[in-house]
């Protein structure tokens, strides 16, 4: 079974549809890479699927179980559906939401909230394999660029949701930085989840089992080993 299924999405701001039909499935254990030029609708879709925003159109479900079924826009979404949203998926948006203010720790704990399981996590769960527990007490503003993603996709984690949504996960990284939040991607599907990774860098893609460019609105699977001119080809 899918564990989780987009079908005929759409969206619109204002009278510009971003959306048009965008269909989209991963099963347990594999990333879905998306790719696209700016603007194609790959943060629109992200937030659609993390249910920060409604479609206009479609249905979104996971492990079969409908979270959202929009034909007409007046249908509100149902409460049962909310939950799956937020049991379902993890979602680190390209843009940094953290608190700088705050301390690493305090951070994870607007998400955690139990101080116990965030600090088992810390010292034998994912977090501790991010290196999160080793900068707990650092102010949040004073770490690096690729600190502060993982700290982020600690947040994203809260929870133990089996889908995590990523929108630019190596923007402005270094290489080493990078090369930990793959390592860490692979171990996550190793253990059964699922990645939704939207993305402009090629080598991110080689973690990926399936390839969807979004173009005009809709759509396409592609063969997931398409590089270079080949892959440019597909997007523009």
């Amino acid at each position: 079974m899918e564990r989780i299924c987009a079908t005929g999405i759409e969206s619109a701001y204002g009278r510009k549809k971003v959306l048009k039909g965008v269909n989209l499935s991963a099963e347990a254990g594999q990333c879905v890479g998306i790719v696209g030029a700016n603007g194609c609708g790959k943060s629109t879709l992200l937030n659609i699927l993390a249910g920060l925003r409604r479609a206009d159109r479609g249905m979104i479900a996971f492990d079969g179980a409908v979270a959202d079924c929009i034909a007409e826009k007046r249908q509100r979404r149902q409460k049962d559906g909310e939950q799956l949203f937020i049991r379902y998926t993890g979602y680190v948006p390209q843009e940094n939401t953290l608190i700088q203010e705050l301390r690493v720790k305090d951070n994870l704990l607007l998400w955690y909230r139990d101080e116990e399981v965030l600090m088992r996590e810390l010292a034998e769960g994912f977090l501790g394999m991010l290196g999160l527990s080793e900068i707990c007490s650092k102010k949040t503003g004073k770490l690096s660029g690729g600190m502060k993603k993982k700290v982020s996709i600690g947040c994203a984690l809260a929870g133990n949701p089996p889908v995590l949504l990523l929108d630019e996960p190596g923007a402005a990284l270094d290489l080493p930085a990078k090369a930990k939040v793959r390592e860490y991607l692979l171990h996550y599907k190793s253990l059964g989840g699922t990645v939704v990774l939207a993305t402009h860098e090629e080598t991110e893609l080689d973690i990926c089992d399936r390839l969807y460019v979004l173009k005009e609105g809709y759509s396409q699977e592609i063969d997931r080993g398409l590089r270079g001119e080949a892959l440019l080809a597909q997007i523009l």
